[in-house]
């Protein structure tokens, strides 16, 4: 029998209320599948051929008791017996190939969408990532994935299987005896009713337990990381937390036990309503059989063909709602694939070679787009749709090897204006220029191969410090690693470490410091070798000791290169070839340290408050 409770609970009438199936969703599943349809056809043949195979016993026991046993034919005896156990040889056998049919279909999607959307998402611009909830995107590439593989596989496979078996075996009892056939199917309305009410609690059930593990991996995730751990212990919550997880994991187990019991029930349902329509083919049959209107051969056989056709029959009655379930699947992950990237390279695009460094900005405003790359279903629903405006007419020129520092107040716009440079936005208006060509005619991966960036907030993956600056450049020597570690001034806590450049920095790099972390994302910079750096505070963890190293070490390895700073620190302002001055998304001043300080104006306020935190700038 192919349909058990976990049919049932496939089956959810919230997720497919008010759909209807799609022919662009069908088209598309069979885009998807297209690359296996002689797996596929391989597959529906084994399933046919498993269910005529199944026909043969009771063939051959009619044969038996009608024919063979009254004649005494030994021989004959031998044939049938050498039969039945031929058949079962090859119903093993389809078993093994059904079982490798299905497990290649449902491997190959599973590798074919997750490839697709991991590629598809991971080159979606950095707006669509600020918006969804990562855990939903997370699940959505995972569990919908493998719902959509289930549905070619699992679903197809039931309702297919279902069926074969039903017409195969529905058409030889007919044949055998038409009148016990509809007694027999008669029954079934007594058994659907009761089955589909088990359903709907199996399916309530199933939801509320999903959605207790969903707040458990939340809980899990949150709280074993190294921060959550820490503010547990900090704040001594320790039983608080084990008696709120304890709560949610006893209503799992309850609704495990629930669970159990309702499967069980179906199941002996189906026993029943198998046993009850057998003993009412032999009540009824035997009677046929003793006023000679039929055999008692083709009573044993038909007694074993009524309990196949039960379990069909009952899942061919969910069938629409199980490909509508399954559909549902498909649809959410064709909801991730689709969603539109704004930012692509244009067929036309051109390759960065050699970059010189010179960046224009001609005009350039921006708006964080309210439009393009949005997905409603992974996104919170209060989040404001309106652009807001953030850049206004911008017009800067940084010359090749020039050091420009950008200060403004907080929100001002200065990180968004050093992001238009590797393109990790678009411009709204006007254009932004790298070596005189727009960087919307570049390529994406020669324009961000020019340029390194050092965020405040260095990511580091939780690998070896030497994986961690191998992401800049895969093929780096040992010597070169230590090179770029020596000019961070980073080299020396590295070798410090249990297992030098081995060893894991932990998740986000919790094992070292933020200053470790923020020269360790140097070293990454350096080992680029990029011809424009910008650096958006990334010397913001460091004290004034390592500050100076870093400092020294960075005017060595940004001689010859393009400098944008965005910087708090007095000895890095005072030290840039130009300071633009960014107020509410404008530039309202422009020029050297000793000019803007004479013109007064918003750089002179900024730099007294410098001052009185920081004290005066360090001298040349």
């Amino acid at each position: 029998m192919r349909m058990g409770p976990h049919a049932l609970l496939g089956s959810d009438p919230e997720a497919i209320k008010g759909k209807k199936l799609s022919r662009s969703t069908l088209n598309r599943v069979g885009d998807f599948a297209r690359p296996y349809k002689w797996q596929l056809v391989g597959f529906v043949l084994t399933i046919l051929l498993s269910a005529l195979l199944a026909l043969l016993p009771p063939l051959v026991f009619k044969r038996l008791i009608d024919t063979t046993i009254d004649a005494g034919d030994t021989a004959e005896v031998n044939w049938l017996a050498l039969l039945l156990i031929g058949a079962a040889f090859a119903d093993a056998a389809l078993a093994l190939g059904e079982r490798w049919f299905s497990s290649r279909i449902g491997e190959g999607l599973i590798y074919d969408l997750r490839v697709a959307l991991y590629d598809h998402v991971q080159r979606l611009p950095i707006g669509f990532f600020t918006r969804v909830q990562t855990g939903s995107l997370i699940s959505r590439m995972n569990n919908d994935v493998i719902g959509a593989q289930r549905a070619i596989t699992g679903t197809l496979g039931q309702v297919i299987s279902n069926g074969i078996v039903l017409v195969t075996t529905l058409a030889a009892m007919l044949i055998l005896e038409w009148r016990l056939t509809l007694m027999a199917v008669v029954l079934l309305p007594i058994f659907i009713l009761p089955t589909k009410r088990v359903g709907r609690k199996l399916q309530a059930l199933t939801r509320e337990s999903m959605d207790l593990n969903a707040g458990m991996n939340t809980t899990m995730n949150e709280r074993l990381n190294v921060s959550g751990a820490m503010l547990v212990k900090l704040f001594g919550r320790h039983d608080t937390e084990r008696d709120e997880f304890s709560n949610r994991a006893g209503r799992v187990a309850e609704i495990g036990v629930k669970n159990a019991m309702y499967g069980r029930t179906f199941f002996i349902a189906l026993s029943l309503v198998g046993a009850v329509g057998t003993a009412m083919i032999y009540w009824i049959g035997s009677r046929f059989a003793i006023n000679g209107d039929i055999s008692i051969g083709t009573l044993s056989a038909m007694g074993l063909y009524v309990a196949r056709i039960y379990a069909p029959l009952t899942g061919l009655t969910n069938a629409r709602v199980d490909i509508m379930t399954a559909l549902v699947s498909f649809e959410r992950v064709f909801e991730v694939l689709d969603a539109p990237n704004a930012i692509t390279d244009r067929p036309a695009a051109i390759e960065l070679k050699d970059a010189k460094g010179k960046i224009s900005f001609e005009k350039v405003s921006f708006a964080y787009p309210a439009g393009d790359t949005r997905l409603a279903s992974l996104e919170s629903a209060t989040e404001d749709l309106n652009p807001a405006t953030v850049l206004k007419n911008i017009n800067l020129t940084i010359q090749p090897g020039q050091t420009v520092a950008v200060v403004g107040p907080s929100g001002a716009g200065k990180s968004t204006l050093v992001s238009l440079v590797p393109r990790l936005y678009d411009v709204t208006d006007g254009s932004l220029l790298v070596d005189d060509t727009d960087v919307r005619f570049i390529t994406q991966a020669s324009l961000r191969k020019a340029i390194g960036v050092v965020n405040q907030d260095p990511h580091l993956f939780h690998e070896t410090v030497g994986d961690n600056l191998r992401y800049a450049r895969p093929g780096a020597t040992d010597e070169e690693l230590v090179a770029a570690a020596t000019a961070a001034q980073i080299h020396e806590v590295i070798d410090a470490l249990p297992e030098g450049y081995n060893t894991i920095v932990g998740e986000r790099g919790y094992r070292l410091s933020g200053g470790e972390k923020q020269r360790l994302a140097i070293a990454r910079m350096l080992l680029k070798d990029p011809a424009v750096v910008v650096l958006d505070e990334a010397t913001s963890h460091l004290d004034s000791e390592n500050e100076h190293l870093v400092q020294q070490a960075l005017e060595s390895a940004l001689h010859g290169r393009t400098a944008i700073v965005i910087a708090h620190r007095l000895s890095t302002i005072t030290d840039a070839d130009a300071i633009v001055v960014v107020d509410n998304g404008e530039i309202v001043q422009q020029g050297t340290h000793a000019e803007l300080l004479e013109s007064g104006g918003l750089y002179a306020e900024l730099y007294r408050t410098l001052v009185r935190d920081q004290g005066p700038a360090p001298k040349a």
